[in-house]
């Protein structure tokens, strides 16, 4: 045994504010993948597309987004985001996914419309804690009727690790959604890998939410 911490029935740390002043910029989450620091990335994408669905993304860097494209072996276009100086949008030749370069909180500017269902990994768990709400209502801005929103996040002792991807409990989730939504705690998986141990945490736990209409 290594004396790490296996139990799903471990405690969510009690202090969620404990990385609240941590901040990453755009810049450097750029540089990131400029860098191949991207553990995050998984090239197995969850492809809602090949089962019919219309996919609309949201990604800042550039070179993260012709990546998947490549990954995938799907050719596309690209345009201006005449509403975002500087920004593009990336679609596959099929017309079924639409990738957007820019901040998750120029979006709105964009008349995006509704979604029914929304899939959130690696975004909350990026999102500077301090941005948390705001990020927040702009997703409650885009919910359609009767949605399905899944919220992946990450439990560990964020005393030992500063984040990103950083600590969310069901505590901040219930804070930031629980007016308008319904929350229910699907899964949670010990999702502790060797990579981990740099962080200086001894334990990882993912923790999947889905959140439904009150």
């Amino acid at each position: 045994m290594d004396g790490r911490i296996t139990s799903l029935d471990i405690e969510e740390y009690p202090n969620t504010e404990v990385q609240k002043n941590q901040v990453l910029t755009l810049e450097e989450w750029q540089d990131k993948w400029v860098n191949r620091n991207t553990a995050f990335h998984q090239e197995q994408g969850h492809q809602f597309a090949d089962r019919g669905h219309s996919v609309i993304g949201v990604e800042i860097s550039e070179l993260g987004i012709r990546e998947f494209f490549t990954e995938q072996n799907l050719s596309y276009s690209e345009e201006p985001i005449t509403e975002i100086p500087g920004a593009k949008v990336f679609k596959s030749s099929s017309g079924n996914i639409s990738l957007y370069c820019c901040s998750i909180f120029d979006l709105p500017r964009t008349n995006i419309g509704k979604f029914d269902r929304i899939w959130d990994r690696g975004a909350l768990v990026a999102i500077n804690p301090g941005d948390r709400k705001c990020y927040a209502d702009i997703m409650s801005s885009l919910l359609g009727k009767k949605f399905q929103y899944l919220v992946c996040v990450l439990s560990y002792d964020p005393t030992k690790h500063p984040g990103p991807p950083f600590y969310v409990p069901q505590a901040e989730i219930e804070r930031l959604f629980g007016k308008i939504c319904n929350i229910h705690c699907l899964e949670k998986v010990d999702a502790f890998e060797e990579r981990h141990k740099s962080w200086g945490i001894d334990y990882l736990f993912e923790k999947l939410y889905l959140l439904t209409e009150k």
